[in-house]
């Protein structure tokens, strides 16, 4: 795609508006793709998007973040770390299949389905001029708990918080759901499903 126009398409916007890329021609354009709302990485992403804004606007260059959410949810993700700049809903996954970043993920062994976090520039005649495509995180569950980057540990929750440096609810961090938790905790018992303190209800 790089060095071609991206073709048009139409997404649900924050705001109450509609995000028609024909219609956004006369701007530069950043679209980043990212897996889930209020997970680490995304928030760390948008947050790092939002303190930058004011210099991309001076560069008449305009943000939108896309992922799968509801809008329902990218609202209430916009307001609560203050975005200026408008969240898109690809809900059937038509755009992220055009930019090609829907991924399968290992988790707990499973392959998973996920928007790998990718950040596209479009110049003011739509033509796609930069991409960088992010990394994914590998986790294999262990008898004794789990297994990253070559080390053990015993919840999901500390992984998190070795690659971010915080804490943060494991599931949440990895973007699984509830139904995604469901398939793969059959195979697992409690604690290692789990771990003391998890919440899977995001």
């Amino acid at each position: 795609m790089l060095g071609k126009p991206v073709q048009d398409f139409s997404l649900p916007s924050t705001g109450g508006t509609a995000f028609t890329l024909s219609a956004r021609r006369s701007k530069n354009l950043v679209l980043y793709f990212y897996p889930k709302d209020n997970t680490p990485g995304c928030t760390t992403q948008g947050m790092q998007f939002r303190d930058l804004h004011k210099d991309f606007k001076k560069a008449a260059c305009e943000i939108f973040g896309l992922s799968r959410d509801s809008l329902r949810s990218h609202e209430g993700f916009k307001a609560k770390f203050g975005f200026p700049f408008e969240l898109l809903s690809d809900a059937e996954e038509t755009v992220c299949t055009q930019f090609g970043v829907i991924k399968m993920k290992n988790m707990y062994g499973k392959k998973l389905r996920g928007i790998e976090r990718s950040t596209f520039v479009l110049d003011a005649k739509g033509v796609l001029v930069r991409e960088w495509r992010g990394r994914t995180h590998t986790v294999v569950v262990t008898e004794d708990g789990f297994e990253y980057a070559g080390k053990s540990y015993s919840s999901l929750s500390k992984i998190a918080q070795s690659i971010t440096g915080a804490h943060w609810s494991g599931p949440r961090f990895f973007g699984l759901n509830r139904s995604e938790v469901a398939g793969v905790q059959s195979e697992l018992n409690a604690k290692d499903a789990i771990g003391e303190g998890e919440d899977f209800n995001g």
